[in-house]
């Protein structure tokens, strides 16, 4: 008798997270319920995820290097790269890339360099660059998504990234003189 009157208190007192008068879920509606609310809870972390990626490419230094070719100067606006996080994130998820627009990537010291396209949709050309800031190697149209590693060829002190056929359409070519405070010319 005790036993039953205790059931019967604890149905009429249970904390319940429906209203009085309101009938349960049932199980059905309670997984879709909680697959709204999954996809709900991936929909804000995949914006607060590309907020931050965002954010991070706002913080990127942005500078102009004149590039001296046979045809005469060419100016570039340029994001720098010269951390290892942002070498290592460099112009990957990006969609696009203007005419007069790149990435340099500048290493300390002079070193063999190897770069790759994973995870980046634009072709790209990839100018490597000595300490002195002479071109010393091209690499035209790189395949987007690409895992294949593309050296320098000798020890070089930067990598400018374009958009593919951009180098051959200003007239950059090995041995042209990259003007920026990063290279030591002469």
């Amino acid at each position: 008798m005790q036993t039953a009157s205790v059931e019967r208190h604890h149905q009429q007192f249970s904390i319940s997270p429906w209203r009085a008068g309101q009938r349960p879920l049932r199980p059905s509606r309670r997984a879709a319920l909680a697959a709204a609310l999954f996809l709900f809870l991936c929909a804000v972390a995949l914006m607060l995820q590309a907020q931050m990626g965002g954010r991070a490419m706002a913080e990127m230094r942005r500078e102009t290097i004149t590039i001296e070719t046979r045809s005469g100067p060419v100016a570039l606006s340029v994001e720098i790269a010269d951390t290892p996080p942002l070498q290592a994130r460099g112009l990957m998820f990006r969609r696009q890339l203007g005419d007069n627009e790149g990435m340099l990537f500048l290493y300390e010291p002079p070193q063999e360099i190897a770069m790759w396209m994973r995870n980046t949709y634009l072709s790209l050309d990839m100018v490597f660059i000595r300490a002195d800031g002479r071109v010393h190697r091209i690499v035209e149209a790189t395949e987007p998504f690409s895992t294949e590693t593309i050296p320098s060829k000798g020890p070089v002190a930067a990598v400018l990234e374009i958009r593919a056929g951009r180098a051959r359409a200003l007239g950059i070519r090995p041995g042209d003189q990259v003007v920026h405070r990063h290279f030591k010319s002469g």
